[in-house]
Parts: structure tokens; sequence; C-alpha cells
């Protein structure tokens, strides 16, 4: 199949991949964002009760060299979990009251698609050339996710994007909540639903009808936007899945707390947190632009990840809280 030889083109690149300096300059002092003595957006969370699920997959649609299998039983406490992804009105709220500056502002550049590559020749850019439809784009930041000229205007209710996994942990302290585990984002991204493709069940358009927002058409030169939209859709957007959770299936990439590993030994069975040390960690859910005979990974099961200090136009996050005996 096509999408297995090609698998991982449409995920986004990495800092070390861009040899251009673009530094504005950072300030890791004052970026050190205390944890929060009062949790925020309390009412967008939903109560997981825990219990056994069996994790990860054996399907021949999965990339057995990402550690999608084997499946396993895994024991998870009940926790929280945000409904919808972070979006840019929270974000900027933690923003106002922080002064936090995100580290695509600190370095001076985010990765942005081709197709949204800002029409304004002050601007620098490199593209990636292992991965040619992404650009360094110089100035892509949170709040103007296009690069300088674009703006979150009328995107307030979409999920924050080009934040690394640092700002995410950042604003999870601020907020009283913390990142998820792999096994959290899994279990929740499940809905209930046992070894199904999708949080909603197997067939990707039951119906004829779109369930998530992801490449329609053929990637990476014509998006058809059958499902609506081009680039990232609001956080509350198509049907939420059994335990009221949206778009844990396309639209961004979300950030989990673990390290990434594709080793099936030495995993956990309860409580599951993945590696002790790393290079990259996990990254879950796929995006508005993952294509099936690209990046197969919009599936509730897939995995992939970056570097604690990457950004993309893609890439986003939700956060988690603990409940409380």
């Amino acid at each position: 199949m096509e999408h297995k030889e090609n698998q991982k083109s449409c995920c986004a690149g990495s800092r070390s991949m861009v040899d251009i300096d673009f530094t504005t300059g950072r300030n890791e002092e004052h970026n050190d964002v205390p944890s929060g003595n009062t949790m925020r957006f309390r009412d967008k969370l939903q109560y997981i009760p825990g219990g056994e699920f069996l994790m990860g997959t054996d399907d021949e649609e999965g990339f057995k060299a990402d550690g999608e299998g084997p499946v396993r039983k895994v024991d998870v406490s009940p926790y929280y979990i945000d409904a919808y992804t972070v979006t840019n009105r929270e974000f900027n709220k933690f923003v106002e009251e922080t002064g936090y500056r995100t580290e695509s502002e600190e370095f001076g550049w985010s990765f942005v698609f081709y197709s949204f590559l800002p029409d304004n020749p002050g601007v620098t850019t490199q593209q990636l050339p292992a991965i040619p439809w992404w650009y360094a784009v110089g100035e892509a930041y949170w709040y103007q996710p296009e690069g300088p000229g674009s703006s979150i205007e009328d995107r307030m209710d979409h999920p924050v994007i080009h934040v690394s996994w640092n700002d995410a942990e950042a604003f999870c302290r601020w907020a009283g909540k913390r990142l998820p585990t792999e096994a959290e984002w899994e279990m929740a991204a499940r809905g209930g639903l046992e070894q199904n493709r999708y949080p909603w069940g197997d067939e990707l358009t039951p119906g004829g009808e779109h369930y998530c927002n992801i490449w329609q058409g053929t990637f990476p030169e014509e998006n058809t936007m059958d499902d609506g939209f081009k680039g990232t859709a609001p956080a509350q957007s198509f049907p939420a899945n059994g335990y009221g959770l949206y778009n844990v299936s396309g639209n961004v990439w979300e950030w989990c707390s673990d390290w990434f590993d594709t080793s099936s030994e030495k995993r956990e069975s309860v409580n599951p947190t993945g590696p002790k040390t790393g290079d990259a960690k996990v990254t879950r859910g796929g995006s508005y632009l993952c294509h099936y005979t690209y990046c197969n990974r919009y599936r509730v099961a897939a995995r992939s990840s970056n570097t604690i200090d990457s950004s993309t136009g893609n890439l986003g996050f939700r956060c988690v809280a603990d409940a409380k005996d």
C-alpha cells in the first residue's frame, strides 16, 4: 500500500531540521510559570471512569514500526479530561495573565504548511527538503499562525497551534491541570468502544457523513475540503464521542506526557507513563493534514512524536486532571 511507504510524510519536522538562525532571544526564567492554585476551565472537563481497556492495535491498517501494537490490557485510574483542545481564547488568557512567550516566539519561527505561506516577500522561510510541503516561517506564532499579516481574530474558538510540549506544560501548570498520559488519551479517545478504528466506530464516513477534519482530495496537491475545512476547525466541531470528547481524530495533533518509544518490552499495565527518558514526546490524534495515502494516523491507536521544543501549524493539546478520592 502506498501509505505504508510514505507514512511520515504529512507529519511535521522538528527544529533540528532547520539551519537558519531565526532566534530572537530565549528567556527561560521569564517563562517559568508556577503551578496554579485554582483549576482553570473546569467546566470543559469530562469524567473518565477508568478501569481496564484494550490499548493499541494489531490492525493491518496500523503502523507496526510506530509501536501501535501489540494490543494489550491496560488499567487506568479514574481522571478528568478536557472535552476539547485548548483554544486560542484560553491560551490568550494564559498569556495575558502570565506574560508567557512561546518557544516559537523565542526561536523566531515555526513550521507552516506550504499552502498557508504568507504572501509577504519580506518573511524569512526555509523549505524542508525531506518534507517539502513544510516551511520554517519567520514570526509564525500562535497569535499569527501563518506569519506576519495573519491573525486568530476569527479563530478564537479554534485549537491553539504553534505550541511546543514545553509551552503545553507551562499552560497546564497555570491551569492547575497536566498533560494526559498516552494511555489516558487513548482510553478517552475510544469513548467506551473496544478496538474500533475511530472514536465513533470502524467506518470513516458512516452514512456518507464526515466525523473529523482530515485532508480530502489528493495530498498534498488538492484539498477539496469535503469535511468543510482547509485548516483547523473549531475545537468543538463534529459529533463528540461516547465520553463527550471532540476532535480526537484529525484537526490537530495533541501532545501527551510520555516519551516516545516503539518497543513493546517492559510496558507497564497499570497507569503506564512511558519510558523515563527519550528524545521526543508522544503526539496523538492526527491532524487536518492527515490523508490515507500518506499518514493514516487519525485512527485512535495511531501515534507519532516530536521534540519538546518543536511547534507546527497542526499541533496543539488538551489537559487532564486527577480524580480526587
